[in-house]
């Protein structure tokens, strides 16, 4: 679906982006994760046609970018981290005007307001919405017209867990219609939960790339951590992982059904992600 191939591209004399390669599958979510400033907004501008001038290949469905056909934004749905709309619109207006920019069969409008929660706000102007309904608006106004491969840009920032969780359950349901979707983000946790793969992005390099599971067992902590009463005082011991069927303090404490917690001592992504490339997700 996407094949990028010895992608380099700079602002000035510095290259900005080096020698990057990878590839997306058809129907997967990928994560593009790193810091402000590690290319992640400019490796999806290229990838989206915005930045034509860069070296090597980019292919969305086998079309190189810089040459990319008139239809091809039929296919594509954007939706960038900073809304931009009509303010003076309302909400049905706005998507009822983009949606006449395409050919293609769209979602109709109203459905779209009531997948992300704003069907009573459907005749609001969009000056007054706040921030997370304008992120959801600008959710709807991506898919509209059934796109087959989708770059979302932090779709989740401003979102309450309610709302965050319905954005997540759309993402899941095209990409179990086929969509393949480009994630960009420093959620980690967003990413542990919708991605197939991640890319470590930093200073323009791809430093690690593989699914979640994978990256966080690769260094998994092999260690349990159990809590237990003693003295009327909760303790906590932690053991390696393979000492657990030695560990006599344990059993006991299995045995008289005594334990008040138990659980494996595992890094999360954001973890796995500064022990590979030294930097923090600012």
């Amino acid at each position: 679906m996407i094949t990028v191939k010895n992608l380099s591209f700079s602002y000035s004399q510095l290259p900005f982006i080096e020698n990057m390669n990878f590839q997306v599958r058809s129907g997967e979510i990928f994560g593009f994760l790193g810091p402000s400033g590690a290319g992640k907004s400019t490796l999806q501008k290229i990838l989206i046609g915005m930045l034509p001038k860069y070296k090597g290949s980019v292919s969305i469905n086998e079309h190189e970018i810089r040459n990319r056909p008139d239809h091809f934004y039929e296919s594509i749905g954007v939706d960038f981290e900073f809304p931009s709309f009509y303010e003076k619109f309302t909400a049905l207006e706005n998507l009822k005007f983009f949606g006449s920019l395409y050919d293609c069969k769209l979602i109709p409008a109203e459905q779209l307001l009531e997948m992300v929660g704003l069907s009573q706000h459907a005749n609001k102007k969009v000056a007054g919405f706040s921030k997370g309904m304008k992120s959801r608006l600008n959710f709807a106004r991506s898919i509209i017209h059934q796109p087959k491969v989708l770059f979302l840009d932090e779709p989740t920032s401003g979102l309450d867990p309610s709302n965050s969780q319905v954005m997540k359950n759309i993402i899941r349901e095209l990409k179990n219609k086929g969509v393949t979707i480009i994630l960009t983000t420093h959620n980690m946790h967003d990413a542990t939960e919708l991605c197939d793969r991640v890319a470590f992005i930093v200073d323009g390099n791809i430093k690690a790339m593989d699914t979640p599971h994978n990256l966080i067992m690769s260094r998994r902590y092999n260690e349990v951590t159990y809590s237990y009463l003693e003295n009327q005082q909760e303790l906590n011991t932690t053991i390696a992982l393979d000492k657990i069927s030695t560990d006599k303090k344990l059993q006991s404490l299995i045995q008289a059904n005594a334990l008040l917690s138990i659980h494996s001592n595992e890094p999360t992504l954001d973890h796995i992600f500064s022990e590979i490339t030294g930097r923090k997700l600012l």
